[in-house]
């Protein structure tokens, strides 16, 4: 094995070259002020100084020493991270097109190679999100058609929680179930039982997916990609991703045996009659191909459900660590709704629970460091040059939990969103789905869902914790993963009187 030597010290010598090819190009321009932070080391950048498991963590830290705009460098990325409210809006917002790009990322290249909307750029990005928020609202989102079929899932979800006759059950499928049936009646045109097999495998393959996509071994192969054959991680990631992929294949090439062009059922069914259309006008720049409907399907399908039912799951959790408020919360039900269904016409007159609602979004911060972005031009930012091309964090952490702008950041308080006189009140710095061009497709609906879920659960039941854990034992301390969800709990639906 001693061939071993000079490969090693072949491959050292690469990963050299790399970082000082880099170096000389990334931060060419030293006549510019640029952005502080860590000196990195060779080669691994400031990889040592970094939590990989809880990366926003050590940016809050870093934050607290370099200021609201600062760089710091994963292996031979350099990356600058944006921290407070204040610095995201202004770049986000006020500054939309140049921080409107994805980075090229190479775990998410692998994953999608930059098909679908979420980590897609150009054209393409364009062509796709324009047609997802057109469809999205044609088979709708925020209109009184799909606020209908979430009542209706509402009816199947509490039947399931009765089920359990307030004995102690984990929550977590049954919410993915709940919400991903919503998302799903507009890709698919209908919804599936709690207990159908395929449903399942598809909510535990998403599931596992996006809890991969968090792990440090990921974010090791991001830096480190020439390595990728020491990281696992991702291997499953694709596998699953296929698994998924043939699934949509599958459904619809079924779509295509009935597809009617006056009579459109679903998202899918909508994408292949525009796919039709391109062909038919013989465009060389397609865009609906099924490469990208694969992606698209994936990215709504992921996106609709996880980071609603994790909030929701946030909130059921919160509701029995602090049950002072969720005896509120049902005391305005109560008073306002009674026994009736709620509705979204209801909300304005439920300030606290709407607060509550808010709040927990706030709290339980399920994208604490943010999708990347990227800049697509040489940006000025406060004192501090950022060339075209650099990789942006927008540390929603420290948005959601900036102490300028919330009288208790590290407290669950609803009052945060209610005046003296128990009005709501919305806040600049509540951006839970990010600002700007990238802003959560989803948002309008995601708003609906957790209003009627959350009001429709605590209507009809109280939420406490599992015989023998007390509301002090229940730990608020979020899994690692691309999202943040809360660690898997036990949790008894006692019926509301």
């Amino acid at each position: 094995m001693d061939w071993m030597g000079p490969i090693s010290v072949l491959f050292l010598f690469a990963l050299t070259l790399a970082f000082l090819w880099e170096r000389k190009n990334f931060w060419k321009s030293r006549s510019q002020k640029l952005p502080p932070g860590p000196r990195p080391l060779p080669l691994i950048g400031n990889l040592h100084l970094l939590d990989l498991k809880r990366p926003h963590t050590t940016m809050m830290k870093f934050s607290k020493q370099y200021g609201p705009v600062f760089s710091i460098q994963m292996g031979t990325q350099k990356m600058v991270i944006l921290a407070g409210y204040k610095t995201v809006k202004e770049a986000l917002v006020n500054q939309a097109d140049a921080f409107a790009d994805r980075p090229v990322m190479p775990a998410f290249e692998d994953l999608e190679h930059g098909n679908g909307v979420v980590f897609a750029n150009g054209e393409n990005w364009k062509v796709m999100r324009r047609f997802t928020l057109t469809t999205l609202r044609d088979y709708g989102m925020g209109k009184k058609t799909i606020e209908d079929k979430i009542v209706e899932e509402c009816h199947f979800l509490i039947q399931k929680f009765e089920s359990f006759k307030g004995k102690p059950f984990e929550t977590t499928m049954i919410m993915n179930s709940a919400v991903a049936n919503i998302i799903v009646t507009i890709l698919l045109g209908k919804r599936f039982e709690y207990e159908d097999q395929t449903f399942i495998r598809l909510l535990n393959l998403m599931n596992e997916n996006i809890r991969l996509m968090g792990q440090p071994s990921v974010m090791l192969y991001n830096m480190f990609p020439a390595l990728g054959f020491l990281f696992g991680g991702l291997k499953s990631v694709l596998k699953n991703r296929d698994k998924l992929y043939d699934f949509i294949q599958a459904t619809f090439i079924e779509h295509l045996k009935e597809l009617d062009v006056n009579d459109q059922r679903s998202f899918i069914d909508a994408f292949l009659i525009q796919q039709q259309e391109e062909k038919n006008k013989n465009q060389s720049n397609a865009f609906f191909h099924n490469e990208n409907l694969k992606a698209l399907v994936e990215n709504l399908f992921g996106a609709g459900m996880d980071t609603t039912s994790t909030t929701l799951r946030w909130g059921l959790l919160l509701m029995m660590k602090y049950p002072e408020i969720q005896k509120k919360v049902q005391e305005e039900i109560t008073e306002v709704i009674g026994s009736a269904q709620p509705r979204i016409e209801h909300r304005a007159k439920l300030p606290y629970t709407d607060a509550v609602i808010h709040e927990v979004q706030r709290f339980g911060n399920i994208f604490p460091s943010g999708v990347p972005r990227a800049t697509n031009a040489d940006v000025t930012l406060g004192d501090y040059f950022i060339p075209k091309g650099t990789l942006i964090i927008p540390l929603l952490h420290s948005v959601l939990y900036d102490e300028s702008e919330w009288e208790k950041p590290f407290k669950f308080y609803p009052e945060h969103f209610l005046d003296a006189e128990g009005k709501f009140v919305k806040r600049e710095a509540f951006l839970p789905f990010s600002a700007g061009r990238r802003v959560c497709a989803g948002e309008t609906l995601a708003k609906m869902e957790l209003f009627l879920f959350f009001v429709s659960l605590l209507q009809r039941f109280t939420f406490q914790p599992a015989p023998g854990t007390s509301k002090e034992d229940l730990d608020l301390t979020p899994v690692v993963g691309l999202t943040a969800p809360p660690m898997a709990f036990r949790i008894c639906a006692l019926p509301h009187s």
